[in-house]
């Protein structure tokens, strides 16, 4: 990477305050930085080190107050920690840009197309009749099954494995080792105590930008009508499990390790903490938060509800409850005196 400070300004839309012609040549914390390095203040916490770090230039908030004299340019926009995400996602776009071309050995059925500029890597396998976009990046190992569509600008990283019928929409990235379109965990018990599988015919669809983590299971829908949807700007950690017809609505973020159970609808702009547990067929209202480590057995329909613990229920009345539970030793001592003097 080798850039002004002007130009980064305009990717940003900033103000500069400073020289602009310095050159960027690399990303750093602020505490850590040196010459050349670009870094950003979106934490109170860091702003001591405004005034000590040897960072060429910074991305901070126009809101920002300089107390006293400060050693690096400045790039002024309205939030530096989204900036310089942005400014992350771009540069790592750009690098991914420079990948075309279809390495050997790898496998195209004669009946799938590809569009332009896509890089194809060693080992990848891409079944019959799909369809894939432009400016796809598919790397080496990956398995792509039969009839799957991939929208442009995604990128589907080393592992993962596409089963038939998958529809990935654009602008997503599927991580390492993730598996889309797995058998739903669907068994008959049988009358001798056996079981007998339910065959699982449905698919998995991500709209756009959708982003899934390394080592992540989302299965097949039960039915070809009503597949497993993963809804528009997703963001889901490593190691997931979403079970078949699941519906996550758009926008919102899982962390790692929670598992949802069969046929439950989450909402809209939902935040879901890691080892999070739902039972199946419930419903989240949008913007529902559920903390780490909890587990959900009843719908919520309340929008914008917060829920701790196990199993979750409100937060305040958790913490509440907590409060008396660190208390119990005391309580059962004085309780123990009292029925020794009675």
């Amino acid at each position: 990477m080798e850039f002004s400070v002007d130009q980064i300004a305009e990717i940003l839309e900033g103000t500069v305050e400073g020289d602009g012609n310095l050159s960027l040549t690399t990303f750093g914390k602020i505490q850590e930085a040196g010459k050349g390095a670009l870094s950003f203040l979106a934490n109170d916490k860091y702003e001591p080190f405004l005034y000590t770090t040897k960072a060429t230039a910074l991305i901070v908030s126009n809101d920002l107050k300089l107390s006293k004299p400060i050693n690096t340019t400045l790039i002024r926009v309205s939030d530096p920690y989204a900036a310089f995400s942005s400014l992350l996602e771009f540069y790592e776009k750009s690098l991914l840009s420079q990948k075309t071309g279809i390495e050997q050995p790898s496998f195209i059925d004669e009946s799938s197309s590809i569009g332009s500029d896509c890089y194809i890597g060693a080992f990848a396998y891409v079944g019959e009749k799909c369809k894939i976009g432009n400016n796809v990046k598919i790397y080496p190992q990956t398995y792509i099954g039969d009839n799957c569509k991939v929208g442009d600008n995604t990128i589907i990283y080393s592992g993962a494995k596409l089963y038939k019928d998958t529809k990935v929409g654009n602008d997503c990235i599927i991580h390492s080792g993730a598996v889309l379109g797995s058998d739903g965990f669907g068994w008959a018990p049988q009358e001798d105590g056996t079981y007998k599988a339910i065959p699982q015919l449905g698919n998995v669809e991500l709209e756009d930008n959708v982003s899934i983590g390394a080592n992540t299971t989302i299965d097949c829908a039960t039915f070809p009508d009503s597949p497993t949807l993963i809804k528009k700007g997703v963001k889901i950690d490593n190691l997931i499990m979403i079970a078949h017809n699941v519906v996550v609505g758009k926008d919102t973020v899982i962390a790692a390790q929670t598992g949802i159970s069969g046929s439950v609808e989450v909402g809209d702009s939902c935040i879901i903490g890691g080892q999070v547990g739902m039972a199946g067929h419930i419903k989240l209202a949008n913007r529902t938060t559920i903390g780490a480590m909890s587990g959900v057995s009843k719908s919520i329909k309340k929008e914008g509800e917060i829920l701790f613990g196990h199993l979750a229920f409100n937060i305040q009345d958790y913490m509440k409850s907590y409060s008396i539970f660190k208390k119990l030793p005391e309580i059962n001592r004085r309780l123990s005196e009292l029925e020794k003097k009675n």
